[in-house]
C-alpha cells in the first residue's frame, strides 16, 4: 500500500459562473472526505483552470482561493479550448502532487467515482479511466453518434477507451513522461493511452448538468472528433490512396470498354452520364483534397511549435504592478 498521495483535482472552467458556486463545494467536500479516510494527503488541492472566460468565473475562483487554501486556480491568457485547458492544469500540477484527477465543472460526472480511482492507484495503477456505464440520459442521436465515434476511432487504429471522455486519474509519474509529448494538436483521450503504464477503468453513471448550459454543441463535438481522428491516425490518408487506386482501375477498365465499343460501332451520344461521372469524380477529388489539406494544416501548426497554453494569472501569485 502506498503512502497518502497528494491529489490535485484539475477542473477546466469556461463561463461557469452559474454552476461553479454549486460544484466547488462538492469538490472540496470530496477532498476532505478522502483525506479524513486516510486515502489522500490533507495537502491535496482543487485546481480550477480558467479558459479565458468572459463572465465572472475567474472572480469566483479567486474568491474561493481567498476563503480556503484547498482552492487554487490558474487562468489562461485567452480561450484555448477544453483540451488545452485540461493539459495546462495537468502540467501545472505534475510537480506539486502525486496524482491528478481531471473532471468537468458541470457536475455531470459522478464525483464519487474518485474513491474507486484513488483505491485503484493505491493498488498499483498509474492511470484510471472514468467510463460511462450507460448513456440513458443522452438522446438517440447523441448516443448513436458518440458510440459511432468511438468505434470509428478504434477502427482507424486510435487506442481510446470506449465511452471515456476526460474524467481520469493520472499519476505524476505518467505526467512526467506525458510532458515529453510536444504536439500542438492534442486529443487527450487518445494520447494518454500512448504513454502506457498500468491502467484500469471505473464505471459510473453520468447525470444531468447541475446549472448553466453545455459548452459543447454538435458543431464543437464534430470538430473535436475530426481533430481526434486526424491527430491520432493516418488511415484516412491511406483510405484516399486506396480509393484512388480503385478509381484508377475502374477508369482503365472504362477506357478499354470505350475503345472496344467504338471499334464495334456501339457508341451512344449522351451528356447525362458524362455529367454524372464528372460531378461524382469532382466531388471525390475535392473531398480527398480536403482531408489531405487538413493533415497539411496540422503539419504547418506543428512546425511553428507555438505554446499550447499561456498562464497569465495564478491565485497564489500577486499580479505585478
Amino acid at each position: 500500500m502506498r503512502k497518502q498521495p497528494i491529489l490535485y483535482i484539475v477542473i477546466p472552467c469556461y463561463n461557469e459562473e452559474k454552476v461553479l458556486p454549486i460544484t466547488s463545494g462538492m469538490f472540496l467536500e470530496k477532498i476532505n472526505t478522502l483525506a479524513a479516510a486516510g486515502k489522500i494527503s490533507p495537502e491535496s488541492r482543487v485546481l480550477f483552470v480558467n479558459d479565458g472566460s468572459k463572465d465572472s468565473t475567474w472572480n469566483i475562483i479567486t474568491e474561493l482561493a481567498a476563503k480556503d487554501e484547498h482552492y487554487i486556480g490558474i487562468s489562461q491568457s485567452r480561450n484555448r479550448g477544453h483540451q488545452n485547458t485540461v493539459l495546462a492544469g495537468l502540467m501545472e500540477a505534475k510537480d506539486k502532487c502525486d496524482i491528478t484527477i481531471s473532471i468537468d465543472c458541470d457536475g455531470q460526472d459522478d464525483i464519487n467515482a474518485m474513491d474507486e480511482m484513488v483505491d485503484a492507484y493505491r493498488d498499483g495503477c498509474e492511470v484510471v479511466y472514468g467510463v460511462r456505464s450507460r448513456r440513458d440520459t443522452d438522446t438517440f442521436f447523441k448516443r448513436f453518434t458518440a458510440e459511432g465515434f468511438y468505434h470509428l476511432m478504434n477502427f482507424l487504429g486510435a487506442d481510446i477507451v470506449f465511452n471515456h471522455a476526460d474524467y481520469r486519474l493520472i499519476s505524476s509519474r505518467v505526467l512526467q513522461e506525458f510532458a515529453n509529448f510536444k504536439e500542438v494538436n492534442i486529443f487527450l483521450r487518445g494520447m494518454v493511452p500512448l504513454v502506457g503504464f498500468k491502467s484500469t477503468s471505473v464505471y459510473y453513471e453520468r447525470h444531468e448538468r447541475l446549472a448553466g448550459e453545455s459548452h459543447y454543441p454538435l458543431k464543437k463535438m464534430l470538430a473535436l472528433a475530426f481533430d481526434g481522428i486526424t491527430s491520432l491516425s493516418v488511415k484516412p490518408i491511406r483510405f484516399i490512396t486506396g480509393l484512388g487506386l480503385i478509381f484508377s482501375v475502374l477508369s482503365f477498365i472504362g477506357v478499354l470498354w470505350a475503345i472496344v465499343a467504338s471499334i464495334l460501332g456501339r457508341t451512344v451520344v449522351g451528356w447525362a452520364s458524362t455529367m454524372c461521372i464528372v460531378c461524382f469524380m469532382g466531388g471525390i477529388q475535392l473531398l480527398c483534397l480536403g482531408v489531405i489539406g487538413e493533415y497539411i494544416g496540422k503539419i504547418y501548426l506543428e512546425t511553428k511549435a507555438r505554446p499550447r497554453y499561456i498562464i497569465s494569472e495564478r491565485t497564489w501569485e500577486k499580479p505585478e504592478d
